[in-house]
């Protein structure tokens, strides 16, 4: 099970790896801040941002929104486990400045991390800008997969009106640089889930004299009112009904009594409220349950590393004064991950050749290729595994002109190494030659064929030693160049030496040249067509691979179209539920009013004839 490390595969053990990412898990005892707000300017804690980097992991991101004050710290620390950890104000004096960031290992969803985002409180009086607060909101949405909105007392107009930020979301949020027709139903696929807590509350859920659900409660108060004297009592509503795509609500009691309120990080559990603490449990289990894994537009799971330039291209185009485009967003981040992927690819391919080099030299050059092509494929798989958004595979031919290039250096390094080898080989061989020159031993009369005699000793010495290379018979044609002029000398003095001894010598000389050509061709020869063999299953493996792919992108669009199918028949049926309850409401207010006519037009003897209306 890896949750924070990339655990190396059974292979992959045996050969360098690219330096494993250290747990974050262990760099983050507490939270820290991911995105400082000064009040005026916005910026990216990168120590916050180096921890998210180090996370390969899928992240599951919860963030919490609400007024200041309001305990939204508590609630993220009871996710997080903990009775401690973002900070808990005892005070009138926001806390939390910016946006913090806690990373824990998913407690329900093995191999994925759980970021929980602790947003500073909206509407500080502290604060100068009101937009502000607007920016904090907005980054919050596009940073999460499940938004908690947190208030106090009840869901009324005024608790709605405080949640003027989400009104902003039309307009500092973009999902695409050109919206098309059927944005609403994509922002669905994308943006968060919505939930929202109420603290402190004391009101009966009935309605009509019915008990309703904390969920009927909410929609309830969400519900539209026809006319355009309605327009900006509707709006927030809209945009709560249209940009989140599932929408929760819980209720909670006071969590203590006041005299501990202000220590809340500090009380057991036995000092808290029981429908307090059940509230929390049902909360939590919800949250961690419900909320799916950080997703982008196409698809594309967001990852630790993903969400830290993420943070930064939002705050960035913040900061320049321009809308945060998700779309754009993506192409950003496609082009990061893109160039990290290919960096990534070619680390592995030059490890793992690096680790082979040790045989080095390769006997044929298709024992080199069959080791360049496990490396190359090794490196593919890494770059896939990674890359982002690369239809027309622009990085990954990137990718793969750069191993040829790798490969070139590898090769000249195997070749360069055989010559060594056999020029140090057939340099220790020759010394007995070399001495039989010198102490005079191959002149006349008998001295040329001896010569011949230890030279053809010492090539069946060298062709029967391994691990020459694969420059073996280049190196041995120049050694047997270099020493023909010594050859020539041999034959010049020998004075009684016949014609027909000269021409067998050298036709022996060239017998022996024809045969290390043969050998070269036909070694040559079989390589080409085990190389032809390999290239053609690794283009095969590689149209399987994109045949796969491409199936793979089928049934995400499927499941992405079913999807959003779903959310909007859910829509329309909790349309119709609301329409359909409004009818039953006015039905059942009409009878009761005949009813009460009835009564008042009934005489007092009931046998007068006055029969009832509804009978």
């Amino acid at each position: 099970m890896r949750i924070f490390s990339d655990a190396a595969e059974d292979e992959g053990k045996r050969l360098p790896q690219i330096p494993l990412r250290m747990p974050p898990v262990l760099s983050m005892p507490r939270p820290l801040c991911l995105i400082e707000n000064d009040g005026s300017d916005l910026r990216v804690n990168e120590e916050a941002k180096n921890i998210l980097c180090r996370i390969s992991e899928p992240v599951t991101v919860v963030a919490i929104v609400g007024k200041y004050r309001t305990g939204k710290s508590f609630l993220m620390n009871r996710l997080a486990g903990s009775n401690s950890g973002f900070p808990l104000g005892s005070s009138v004096q926001s806390k939390t400045k910016g946006i913090w960031m806690w990373c824990r290992p998913h407690p329900r969803t093995p191999g994925h991390v759980l970021v929980l985002l602790d947003t500073e409180g909206l509407g500080d009086v502290e604060k100068g800008d009101g937009r502000n607060d607007s920016w904090i909101f907005c980054l919050a949405v596009l940073l999460c997969s499940s938004l908690v909105y947190n208030s106090f007392g009840t869901i009324d107009q005024q608790a709605i009106e405080q949640l003027h930020y989400v009104t902003e979301l039309t307009k500092v949020i973009t999902l695409k640089s050109s919206d098309t027709r059927d944005a609403a139903a994509e922002r669905k696929s994308v943006l968060p889930s919505f939930t929202w807590c109420v603290r402190d509350f004391s009101l009966l859920l009935e309605r009509d004299g019915r008990k309703i659900t904390e969920d009927e409660y909410l929609m309830m108060s969400l519900e539209l009112r026809p006319g355009e004297d309605f327009t900006v009592y509707n709006l927030p509503r809209r945009c709560i009904r249209s940009f989140f795509h599932s929408h929760k609500c819980f209720v909670f009691d006071r969590p203590t009594s006041k005299k501990n309120l202000h220590r809340l990080d500090e009380v057991t559990e036995n000092e808290l409220e029981p429908d307090f603490l059940g509230e929390a449990e049902k909360f939590c289990n919800y949250i961690l349950r419900s909320s799916g894994t950080k997703t982008l537009t196409g698809g594309i799971t967001v990852t630790g590393a993903m969400l830290g330039h993420l943070s930064s291209l939002y705050v960035d185009t913040i900061r320049s004064g321009s809308v945060p485009s998700m779309d754009n967003a993506v192409l950003a981040l496609a082009e990061i991950e893109n160039k990290g992927a290919l960096e990534d690819a070619l680390s592995r391919y030059e490890c793992e050749m690096a680790a082979h080099s040790h045989t080095f030299p390769t006997e044929t050059e298709l024992e080199f290729y069959l080791m360049h092509w496990k490396c190359r494929r090794g490196a593919i798989m890494v770059f896939k595994a990674r890359s982002l958004n690369d239809p027309d595979q622009r990085y990954l031919r990137e990718l793969k002109n750069q191993i040829r290039k790798r490969k070139e250096e590898f090769m000249k390094k195997n070749e360069d190494l055989s010559r060594e080898v056999c020029a140090d080989l057939l340099s220790c061989l020759s010394i007995s030659l070399q001495d039989g020159i010198l102490e005079g031993r191959y002149s006349p009369p008998q001295g040329q064929k001896r010569f011949l005699r230890d030279k053809l000793q010492l090539l069946e010495i060298y062709n029967g030693l391994p691990g020459k290379g694969v420059k073996s018979l280049e190196a041995l044609e120049n050694f047997l160049h270099q020493h023909r002029s010594t050859e020539a000398v041999i034959l010049r003095a020998a004075e009684r030496t016949t014609q027909a001894e000269r021409q067998m010598a050298e036709s022996q000389y060239r017998a022996v040249q024809a045969e290390l050509r043969r050998r070269a061709a036909e070694q040559q020869s079989r390589d080409l067509r085990r190389s032809m063999i390999t290239q053609s299953a690794a283009h095969q493996q590689e149209i399987s691979s994109i045949a796969g792919r491409m199936e793979e992108n089928r049934r995400r669009t499927a499941q992405e179209t079913r999807s959003l199918l779903s959310h909007r028949l859910q829509a329309q049926e909790s349309r119709l539920s609301s329409s359909y309850q409004q009818s039953l409401d006015h039905l059942q207010s009409r009878i009761e009013e005949l009813r009460r006519q009835n009564r008042r037009t009934e005489p007092d003897n009931p046998g007068a004839g006055g029969g009832c209306v509804l009978c």
